[in-house]
């Protein structure tokens, strides 16, 4: 009898984003809700190319401790036309001075905060379906109106 298998990562695309600036909701019990514009983007690498759609959005809690609960929604289109629904939940985690700076629109250095995810991609049967079947994590870095998003496939 064996164990488990350990997982491992394989990059299989970045998407970079173009987003506008953050719109607060103002200050609540359970902290901060901005909204953030996703206007449009472009996606490339080993196992998916094409484009982000303008029209999503991303919705982050910044808690009362600073902690900010991700929660993007948007669209993908494969360079075939192929429409991808992705819900991607995640966090970051940074000094008041970092989130101060990465709110301003600064660019910071990604070694001074912590901003993972984990995305759920919605693809139709067919050359894409590989991304419904499979679990992902990201590694997210703001840079001003736009924020790159490394995708990798949990092997």
């Amino acid at each position: 009898m064996t164990g488990p298998v350990t997982p491992s990562l394989e990059l299989v695309f970045t998407i970079e984003a173009e987003i506008d600036p953050p719109r607060s909701a103002g200050p609540a019990p359970h902290g901060e809700r901005l909204h953030i514009p996703i206007i449009g983007g472009r996606v490339h690498g080993p196992r998916l190319t094409g484009r982000v759609l303008p029209g999503g959005s991303d919705w982050p809690l910044i808690e009362p401790d600073g902690t900010s609960r991700i929660e993007a929604r948007y669209t993908l289109e494969a360079e075939d036309g192929t429409l991808i629904y992705v819900v991607n939940k995640g966090m970051r985690v940074s000094s008041d001075t970092v989130r101060e700076r990465l709110r301003a629109g600064e660019s910071v250095a990604p070694s001074d905060f912590y901003m993972r995810a984990a995305p759920v991609f919605d693809a139709p049967d067919g050359p894409h379906r590989w991304l419904s079947e499979s679990l992902f994590v990201t590694s997210l870095a703001p840079q001003g109106r736009r924020i790159v998003i490394d995708v990798y496939r949990v092997e």
